[in-house]
């Protein structure tokens, strides 16, 4: 708590700098008061969200803030364009409001005299796609979705009284306490801004909470709602699973910095997958056979892990300039390869702990995450680190050219180099230490703690990994995160970490359930290009056979080899041509052309895995063995 106030104080006076620009009322302080915020999910069903808030204030000049940089999406995604009906109300009279000419999160008032609050009407209309965060079954709430708080005063200074009314039937679940429950409507206890925008919530008709590792305290919860009653019903070994993956983290990590922890878990195919940390709880969304089918549990094995690992490296220690007093001022990314990267790393390695995947499954992410490093061309121009500064302006971009533009890499690069620095603390140490102890000195700093933020620079990793063990670390990092390509430097860490990155013919199961759950036909590392099941092509590399040929995004595959075109059909023709002098000849349509293009290639399917590299130590099979029996 001490460093969260003392950073907030120390961004004050620029969010007030900020202010003056934008001609935004300076609030002295926080009022004693609690705003008063209910939500009512009744009309989920027709994606509408209701909100009513009474918020304390004084007469004069005030402007209220709707969230715009949410903690955790690293970019201003507040969802403003779907804020609306807007009414606000002084003693029952109608309040007039003028949004900032710049800012347009932020709604200016003139509070007349004699008034102590005022009532904000609203709605958020959600997205009817797979953005979706309702549905006619269920529903995720994001609280920032539906609250305003007064500008230029740190969240975590603001009191708040949520409640949230549930359609008949319904029941659910998350971090908040529950005060009092009074038909479908329930109270929770009062909390700050800063909590409740860190605190999701889940309900819908079919919604079970399954306690985890009973033995373990804080107490850790599975809050599950899904479409169905038969998807609300989780596998056993995916409980068990969740269950051991609470009993690794204690041995790792050392602490704890939640009062309890709330799993907050979504199976549907009508809203959106989800992947977002918070203190304490995560809101994690899958598909509505996202576990049941064994294929697609592959695919979403390290989910709940990377989203749990952010409690200690993300939520509590957090990038110093990540972190902000509020969410109007924007956030700085440059050290996300560590808060994603090293979250990674750790989410990965307890997936295999903790029996989320075996080691061959763990094995194949890995090497696909090297792989798509060592092959692409983007790391040519941009490094790592730019990729984490630019974090706001790429993260969920359009998947055109990604491999030259890059996307977020900072993700699999930094698992790289987190587990290059793992290996290089076992061999300086003769397998004495690991990064396991950095876990320890770093995440686990301070013992058990309530839910706060410890913030960081880089100066602190360096520090930290010389009390595990003296070494250049700066250098070390610093070469990797500002490297350039072709390839990537850390990817010669997996040498020494027993294994060495190839290519074979052989799709594993996990690339194999990847892309059925993306709907994908990738044939990157042979031709050089990636497409949807349709045949349009996504993404090609620069300088591959297939750039060479004139393909580019955008481009549909109709036919292969005379053949109607099919991932199937796409990977025969390239095994079919393997050490011929025959071509593939693809029809495409470059908009309403047809045109034939013929890749001369014969090398045959390429997908990357992971062999062990004999006479070197296994560390790679170290790291993954479980810390509980």
């Amino acid at each position: 708590m001490h460093f969260r106030c003392a950073l907030a104080l120390l961004a004050l006076p620029l969010a007030a700098l900020a202010a003056d620009k934008k001609t935004v009322a300076k609030t002295p302080e926080a009022p004693s008061v609690p705003i008063r915020l209910s939500v009512d999910l009744t009309d989920s069903y027709r994606h509408l969200v209701h909100g009513t808030e009474i918020i304390p204030v004084t007469a004069g000049a005030l402007t209220l803030e709707y969230p715009e940089w949410i903690p955790g999406t690293h970019m201003p995604a507040g969802p403003i364009a779907q804020f609306a009906g807007i009414f606000f109300t002084a003693n029952g009279k109608p309040l007039g409001w003028r949004r900032d000419d710049v800012d347009m999160y932020a709604f200016h008032l003139e509070i007349p005299a004699g008034v102590s609050e005022i009532e904000a009407k609203f709605d958020y209309l959600d997205s009817t796609d797979q953005r979706a965060f309702t549905s006619n079954n269920l529903a995720v709430l994001e609280w920032n979705t539906a609250v305003l708080y007064p500008a230029m005063i740190p969240v975590a200074k603001f009191k708040v009284t949520p409640s949230i009314t549930l359609p008949a039937g319904w029941h659910g679940g998350g971090a908040l306490v529950p005060a009092n429950t009074s038909g479908n409507t329930t109270t929770f206890e009062t909390t700050d801004v800063e909590t409740l925008v860190d605190s999701p919530y889940i309900a819908g008709k079919y919604f079970h909470e399954i306690p985890l590792a009973p033995e373990c305290m804080p107490k850790h919860f599975l809050d599950v709602a899904a479409d169905t009653e038969e998807a609300a019903n989780l596998p056993k070994a995916t409980i068990d699973a969740a269950s051991k993956l609470v009993r690794e983290t204690r041995p790792l990590y050392k602490s704890s910095h939640y009062r309890d922890y709330h799993f907050v878990l979504s199976l549907s195919d009508k809203i959106r997958g989800e992947g977002l940390e918070h203190h304490q709880s995560s809101d994690n969304g899958v598909e509505l056979d996202g576990y049941s089918n064994p294929a697609m549990a592959v695919s979403n094995a390290d989910l709940l892990p990377h989203e749990f690992t952010h409690s200690w490296n993300g939520k509590y220690r957090r990038p110093a300039r990540l972190y902000q007093p509020d969410y109007a001022t924007p956030q700085q990314g440059d050290l996300l390869w560590v808060y994603e990267g090293m979250t990674q790393y750790w989410g990965n390695v307890l997936s295999a702990r903790a029996g989320f995947w075996t080691a061959e499954n763990y094995r194949d992410a890995l090497a696909s995450s090297a792989a798509s490093l060592d092959t692409r061309p983007g790391r040519l121009w941009r490094n790592a680190e730019d990729t984490a500064i630019a974090a706001q302006s790429i993260r969920g971009g359009s998947q055109a050219w990604v491999s030259w533009r890059r996307s977020q890499d900072y993700y699999q690069e930094g698992e790289l180099i987190w587990l290059d620095a793992d290996t290089t603390i076992r061999k300086l140490t003769n397998d004495q230490k690991s990064l396991n102890d950095f876990a320890a000195l770093f995440l686990g700093a301070g013992g058990d703690t309530p839910a706060k933020v410890l913030p960081y620079e880089f100066d602190e990793l360096v520090k930290d990994l010389n009390q595990v063990v003296a070494y250049d670390w700066a250098k070390f990092l610093k070469d990797r995160i500002l490297s350039h390509g072709p390839g990537d430097p850390s990817i010669e860490g997996l040498a020494q970490a027993g294994y060495t990155l190839v290519y074979t013919d052989t799709m594993s199961s996990y690339q194999r359930s990847g892309l059925a759950r993306r709907g994908t036909v990738d044939a990157l590392y042979s031709l050089g290009f990636r497409a949807n099941r349709e045949g349009v092509i996504s993404d090609v590399y620069m300088d591959s056979v297939a750039y060479k040929a004139g393909l580019g995004p955008g481009i549909k595959i109709v036919g292969v080899n005379s053949t109607a075109f099919s991932g199937d059909a796409l990977y025969g023709a390239i095994k079919a041509a393997k050490g011929t002098d025959k071509t593939i000849d693809l029809l495409v349509a470059i908009g309403n052309d047809l045109k034939t293009i013929s890749l001369n290639y014969h090398n045959g399917e390429k997908y990357p895995h992971l062999v062990r590299a004999e006479g070197s130590p296994a560390y790679l099979d170290e790291i993954i063995k479980p810390m509980v029996n």
